[in-house]
């Protein structure tokens, strides 16, 4: 047998083109099977021992399968040199090509690295407040710049200072190609620097068409998840540059404010008459009111004298003050409604809608769903008891409207509008 090998080797050298063919294939093969062995036994090994300590959720990082390839690279860049019968150019171009996809293999493992350090610290409790995310970009961008910069100088088989040399006339090329990068970097620190921006906060761009909460903070984009479910990225810098509203502070004071008037019709505002003031009360909500407005009008109709006599000259109760004692009476006593934040039922100026009559207070819930109800509520009761005051909601004409106005006047007796006569050619037709 060995007499047989040797004499194969002996026709072999006497073939030296077909020696270097078969060097080439069995060391292709060799790569293949070291490549295999890593593999199918020990990446599964290493991915088996990750499950049983319940971290495979870090398998989607791929970083074994990585570092893994680096086996058959090594294995032809160290066996290309016993290959008989190569040129030394050839040798070098293998070689050169296995170092720098070595180089590479190495740089995506780090980066995947970056990405396992951002998941670990995520899943901190207080990671949102400090997201670490854009720093880790940072690196990897500095990473991956290196690791091209080792890649170009083992392909051309130079120094890598010869490069770094070259840097210094490339700057100004560098910075315009990294202008972005660089501006989002300086954003980045100073959103968190400043606590500007924090993953889960609900805020507002109208510019970009943003509104919703914040889900990625990262180097170059914030990603917003809007009301309606659709996600805006943002640039980083954007917030740092134009103007934004974050409802955190709302979110953490406990309270969410109201801040909606009723439209009132002006020509429904009256003084109260005597009936009238009986009639209201049977609010228990304004029979102290009530009680204490007729004293204090009484004791200044008293100052008049005689002049008192005239109804010019008084003080009397209007229905649009009652009211406004009512809704502050009522929304107070609300039990949505924060007691210890700013509330005032107010009267502003009249405009060609009607006379508004706002009502600014706090909810003591921030919940949407919650403060639209206790909203909707208040408002519903106060659209509803508006008549017993004598007063009316101010509201546009509608179709509605105009027909209940025809018909009034239709049976009031007013003319009917006349047809027009038939032409004479449609008569005798």
């Amino acid at each position: 047998m060995t007499d047989e090998f040797a004499g194969w080797l002996d026709w072999l050298r006497a073939h030296p083109e077909l020696q270097t063919l078969v060097a080439c294939a069995a060391l292709i093969f060799a790569a293949w099977l070291s490549n295999w062995i890593v593999k199918r036994i020990l990446v599964r090994g290493l991915y088996g021992l990750l499950r049983h300590a319940r971290d495979a959720e870090l398998q989607d990082f791929g970083i074994i399968k990585r570092l893994s390839n680096i086996v058959p690279a090594l294995v032809l860049s160290v066996g290309i040199n016993a290959v008989p019968g190569l040129p030394e150019a050839a040798v070098t171009v293998v070689r050169n090509v296995c170092g720098g996809f070595i180089v590479l293999t190495i740089a995506l493992a780090l980066g995947a690295v970056m990405d396992i350090i951002n998941l670990l610290y995520q899943r901190r409790s207080d990671a949102h407040l400090h997201p670490i995310k854009g720093y880790l970009q940072v690196v990897k961008i500095v990473l991956y710049a290196i690791a091209t910069i080792l890649i170009i100088a083992t392909l051309i088989d130079r120094s890598p200072l010869i490069l770094l040399s070259g840097l210094g006339a490339m700057a100004a090329v560098l910075m315009l190609i990294f202008q972005d990068t660089l501006l989002s970097l300086v954003a980045s620190v100073q959103i968190t620097s400043n606590d500007l921006i924090r993953v889960g906060d609900w805020i507002e761009m109208p510019q970009l068409n943003a509104d919703g909460d914040v889900i990625d903070i990262a180097l170059h984009t914030v990603k917003v998840q809007n009301w309606d479910k659709t996600i805006t990225s943002i640039p980083t810098k954007r917030f740092i540059s134009d103007s934004f509203k974050n409802w955190r502070g709302m979110q953490e004071s406990g309270g969410r404010r109201i801040k909606r008037s009723l439209f009132l019709d002006q020509q429904s505002v009256h003084f109260l008459s005597e009936e009238e003031c009986k009639h209201l009360h049977r609010f228990s909500l304004l029979e102290d009111y009530l009680a204490e407005k007729q004293r204090d009008i009484d004791t200044w109709n008293t100052r008049l004298a005689e002049r008192g006599q005239e109804p010019v000259n008084t003080r009397r109760i209007t229905n649009i003050g009652t009211f406004r004692a009512y809704v502050e009476r009522y929304v107070r006593s609300h039990p949505g409604i924060h007691q210890n934040m700013t509330f005032i039922v107010r009267q502003m100026a009249p405009t060609a809608d009607g006379l508004p009559l706002e009502i600014y207070c706090f909810t003591n819930t921030v919940s949407w769903v919650p403060y639209e109800a206790i909203q909707s509520d208040i408002f519903d009761h106060l659209l509803s008891i508006l008549p017993e005051f004598g007063l009316r909601v101010f509201q546009h004409p509608s179709g509605a409207d105009m027909r209940g106005w025809s018909e009034s006047l239709m049976q009031r007796g007013a003319p009917a509008l006349q047809q027009p006569e038939a032409h004479p050619a449609e008569v005798t037709s």
